[in-house]
Parts: C-alpha cells; sequence; structure tokens
C-alpha cells in the first residue's frame, strides 16, 4: 500500500449521485484502488455506511458481489437505484449488524459518519437527527460495529476504514487514532494511507485510510 494517495476535490464533487444533497465520502478511484489491492474477482465487500453507495457501485464493477447498510430511507432509495443485480442494499442501524443476515464477506470498505468532541450534540450514529451525542459513547458504538463486521470476515479478510483527525477551531479530535487505538486488540494493524487532498475541506486535519485484517486465533 501506498503512503499516500493523491486525492481530488472536484473529482469528489463530480460524483456526487443526481438527487444527492452532499458530496460522496470517497472517489470512484480510492474504492478501485483498495478493492484491488484488498480482494479478488467474486470476493464479497461490505459497506455498514453504505451512503450513496460508492463502495457498491464500484465493486460491483470490478466484478465483485457487493452488500451495503444504510440508515436513511430516502438516501436507501437513492442508493438502490444505482446497483445491479449483484449488490445488496440493507435499509437499517449498521449497530444492528448482526441481526441483518450479512453473511461472510472477504473485505469491508467504509467510512463512518464522523464528529468531534466539541460542540457536536448531534448524533452521527441517527443520521445526525438526534442530541444525544456523546464522543465516547460513539466511539464505543463504532468499535461495537466494526467487531460485528469482524464476525462476518472470513479468517484474512481485510477491514479498510477512511476516518479523519477533525478539526473544530483551534482544536483537532483524533478520530482515526482513536478508531485504530480502538480496534487494536480486535484486528491486526497492517498500515494507513495519508490521503493528500488538493483542497481539503477546513473541517479536515488529516484525512486516511486505515487498513486492518482478520487475524485467526487472536
Amino acid at each position: 500500500m501506498d503512503r499516500v494517495w493523491r486525492m481530488s476535490a472536484d473529482e469528489l464533487a463530480a460524483e456526487r449521485p443526481a438527487g444527492a444533497l452532499e458530496d460522496v465520502h470517497f472517489t470512484h478511484a480510492f474504492v478501485r484502488r483498495v478493492v484491488e489491492e484488498y480482494s479478488a474477482v467474486g470476493d464479497v465487500v461490505l459497506d455498514p455506511f453504505a451512503g450513496f453507495g460508492t463502495t457498491l457501485v464500484v465493486s460491483e464493477q470490478l466484478g465483485r458481489k457487493a452488500i451495503g447498510v444504510e440508515l436513511l430511507p430516502e438516501r436507501a432509495r437513492l442508493t438502490r437505484g444505482r446497483l445491479g443485480s449483484d449488490a445488496t442494499l440493507k435499509e437499517g442501524d449498521a449497530r444492528e449488524l448482526d441481526r441483518l443476515e450479512i453473511g461472510s464477506v472477504d473485505l469491508c470498505l467504509t467510512s463512518p459518519p464522523y464528529m468531534s468532541s466539541v460542540d457536536h450534540p448531534e448524533n452521527p450514529l441517527t443520521g445526525y437527527a438526534t442530541l444525544d451525542g456523546d464522543y465516547a459513547t460513539y466511539l464505543d458504538e463504532l468499535i461495537e460495529v466494526f467487531c460485528a463486521v469482524k464476525r462476518c470476515l472470513r479468517p484474512d479478510g481485510y477491514l479498510v476504514i477512511n476516518a479523519a483527525n477533525i478539526r473544530t477551531g483551534d482544536l483537532v479530535m483524533p478520530l482515526a487514532w482513536d478508531l485504530a487505538r480502538g480496534l487494536l486488540p480486535h484486528f491486526a494493524f497492517r498500515g494507513e494511507t495519508y490521503l493528500e487532498w488538493d483542497r481539503p475541506a477546513d473541517f479536515i486535519s488529516g484525512d486516511y485510510c486505515l487498513v486492518f485484517q482478520q487475524v485467526p486465533h487472536r
């Protein structure tokens, strides 16, 4: 895996699906790199925070089977319209992954909704619809989601997370590192790639691709 991938803000904006009110989280080129490096044709790729379905769309194009989970009904409806017969989208809460009959997967590629501990009452894991946001609880619940992913992964499968460190004023919340630290007891950490945006968003201090692997008998 390369140490740095250069990312284009224009490319990200151009890939916003018709009818969407916000950009996708990562580009097709990013997904293509990850899927080709960490899975094979015919493998199953999971995204438990599917959003507008970039992971699912590109995985299908590359000959993989894809399955996603999306919380928001309107976004799920839009995403289903982008998918072919080798992709499945389940409308539901990623925190209930064990109940959603995901089956065995070879790669999980996702980017969870972000949160800072500063001035952020909106809860990302309810689609920012409730004001019960708490950073420590949010991290604990994300780790539980990825532990549920672990239970779906084949013995040597990969979990790849796009996560950023979040800037609020002059304070940086190290979300990417907090996630990595929380996952170390559960996965082998295989390294990180820095995503170098040509025009980075003001709220992002650093953007990363974090790679973990399922290791038997850990």
